[in-house]
């Protein structure tokens, strides 16, 4: 009767245990890496009121160009400054033992 006691309260342990685990690793937050994307060209709209729009939204200048065909604008370089990349650590040297 004991064994059949203990053995029921460690399967009430071990799925309890088992749980707690499963619940903790849905609200563990890993934190996502994001890279800076840089559009190289920008679309100056042309507007028949005279308001004009930008979107410096475009990989190449094929896609600027394919997007301004037919609305009217042109193709610009984006003035913004491209993201630097994040400088390399250098590797220590091993110090000699003397």
């Amino acid at each position: 009767m004991a064994k059949r006691l203990f053995d029921a309260a460690a399967a009430v342990v071990s799925t309890a245990a088992f749980g707690a685990t499963i619940l903790a690793g849905m609200f563990t937050v890993t934190p996502v890496a994001h890279a800076e994307v840089y559009y190289p060209w920008c679309a100056q709209y042309s507007g028949d009121d005279g308001d004009s729009g930008t979107n410096c939204g475009f990989s190449t200048l094929a896609q600027c160009r394919a997007t301004i065909s037919g609305i009217g604008g042109l193709c610009l370089e984006n003035p913004e400054d491209p993201p630097r990349a994040a400088p390399v650590k250098k590797a220590k040297k091993p110090r000699e033992l003397r």
